[in-house]
């Protein structure tokens, strides 16, 4: 399988979004341009997120079938209240209990990283052994998660980088 993460977004630094549909910086489309070299054909699985569609559309337009297969449970965790927030502005009696247990302890309204990660394991299984899967960063920390066994903290000590495709490998069970 490989898995992709969207270009690039205009949000600005220190954003909190997942759910929040944010357009594409300047460097999509050389991004995506990159990506339709590097990566090979194959069925595409996508979040409905604009920006992730960005990438997954041309993908998909390189098969003979041209279908595009759009799967909600690969949206971005969801930070319910704190979406669209600037993260300094997010109360500390809130966030600081949150970054201390995320795998477990929501957002207001949100989700923890714990459903994240039952969601995307549900969509990977589901998902064809040759995929080519256009998400987001904690998406694809989920699937380390699950197909190599990396800790929470392996996988947010790595950077997940922007439209570069990166293979793994789902295991027998």
């Amino acid at each position: 399988m490989i898995f992709i993460r969207h270009p690039k977004t205009e949000a600005p630094d220190g954003l909190c979004y997942g759910r929040l549909d944010i357009g594409l910086g300047p460097e999509a489309p050389a991004q995506i341009a990159r990506a339709l070299e590097t990566v090979p054909k194959g069925p595409v699985v996508t979040s409905p997120a604009l920006r992730c569609q960005a990438l997954a559309e041309p993908l998909a337009g390189r098969n003979d079938d041209a279908v595009l297969n759009e799967d909600p449970r690969l949206w971005e965790m969801n930070f319910g209240a704190w979406e669209g927030m600037m993260w300094a502005d997010i109360p500390r009696d809130q966030s600081d209990p949150w970054a201390k247990d995320a795998m477990n302890l929501a957002p207001p309204d949100g989700e923890s990283f714990s459903e994240v990660l039952a969601r995307v394991g549900a969509a990977i299984a589901d998902a064809p052994e040759n995929a080519i899967i256009v998400a987001h960063a904690g998406v694809i920390r989920a699937v380390q998660m699950t197909l190599l066994g990396w800790s929470f903290e392996q996988v947010f000590a790595a950077k997940v980088p922007y439209a570069e495709p990166i293979r793994m490998v789902r295991q027998a069970a």
